[in-house]
Parts: structure tokens; C-alpha cells; sequence
């Protein structure tokens, strides 16, 4: 019997010694030391428009468009923004000489910020341009917060006959965003 209470005596005492060796004190403070920065992508803006669109205008000008845009003025958005680029991708298999002008536009229709483009006659490569804001180097965060709409205008500096010898010629402009928000 002795030799059965030493062993139960032994197994008690590894057990207890494996208890408290696992044991870490516990840090509840580690919520308030958590940071929650999620990077969000979305499509803005995507128009295609055939040659024949181009050349059927009247004036130079043969597309103007304001949209909607009231995502950037959310609150949620607004309050948690920290950075972000907006991206911009243009394609011209048209024979024309093109210039496409994006205005971001406040509640009151005030021009906020303005990217513009000059596109030559096709063939020509994807132009593509990156425009930062909220860094050091980039632009107004607040530009961001206060625009509620996109105006896209389009011109053309060709003529109104000609046409490109590429398949299905059309100028296509596309932009996307991506911006860090601080959720914690």
C-alpha cells in the first residue's frame, strides 16, 4: 500500500508541476495594442467607346459624363481613410488624337481634383498613371473625403473621318482604386 501511495504521491506532484509550467500570466491589454489596417481595391469608373461614336459627334468634345460617386464621403470611409492610389488605365486603338480629362467633384459641383490625359492615334501602349494620396508625397486626403462626383469629358483633336485599320477600334479608360483603412 505504501508503494501505491508513493506512486499516487508522484503522479500528483508531475501533474501539479505540469500545471503550473504551462501557465503564462495573461495580458488583456493586447485589444488596445491591435491594429486593424485592411487595404480595399474597387473599380471606379470603366467607359469604352467604339470609333464610329468619336467620329459621329459633332464638335470636339464627343463624351461628357458626370457620375455619382459618394463612396470616398462615406463616414466609415471618410473617418477611417489613411492612404490609398487611384489608377488609371487608358487604350486608344482609334486614329485619333485624343484627350480625356477626369474632374473629382465636391456636393457643390466645385472642382476638387483634376487628372488629364493626351492620347496619340493608335498603335499606341495602355497608358497608365498612379496617383497617390494621403503619403507624404501625395495628394489631399481631403480630396478624397469631399468628392461626391466624377466627371469624365472627352475631346477629340483628329479628324471626324478616318478610321483605324486595327479590329474593332475603340478607346477604352478604366480606373480603380486601392486605399488603407484604420479599422482599430
Amino acid at each position: 500500500m505504501r508503494v501505491e501511495m508513493k506512486k499516487l504521491l508522484f503522479i500528483l506532484l508531475i501533474f501539479l508541476t505540469g500545471l503550473s509550467s504551462c501557465v503564462e500570466e495573461q495580458n488583456f491589454d493586447q485589444w488596445d495594442d491591435l491594429e486593424i489596417i485592411p487595404t480595399v481595391e474597387a473599380s471606379i469608373l470603366y467607359v469604352e467607346s467604339p470609333e464610329s461614336v468619336i467620329n459621329d459627334a459633332p464638335g470636339a468634345v464627343w463624351y461628357i459624363q458626370t457620375f455619382n460617386f459618394d463612396a470616398f464621403s462615406e463616414d466609415f470611409f471618410a473617418e477611417n481613410v489613411l492612404d490609398g492610389v487611384i489608377v488609371y488605365e487608358l487604350e486608344n486603338t482609334t486614329s485619333k488624337d485624343l484627350e480625356i480629362i477626369f474632374e473629382y467633384l465636391d456636393d457643390a459641383g466645385n472642382v476638387l481634383d483634376t487628372e488629364a490625359f493626351t492620347i496619340p492615334p493608335a498603335p499606341t501602349a495602355i497608358i497608365r498613371r498612379e496617383t497617390t494620396y494621403g503619403t507624404p508625397t501625395g495628394r489631399s486626403l481631403d480630396i478624397i473625403r469631399n468628392t461626391s462626383e466624377i466627371r469624365v469629358n472627352a475631346s477629340n483633336f483628329g479628324d471626324t473621318t478616318s478610321t483605324s485599320s486595327l479590329p474593332d477600334p475603340k478607346v477604352i479608360f478604366r480606373s480603380s482604386a486601392k486605399f488603407r483603412l484604420q479599422l482599430k
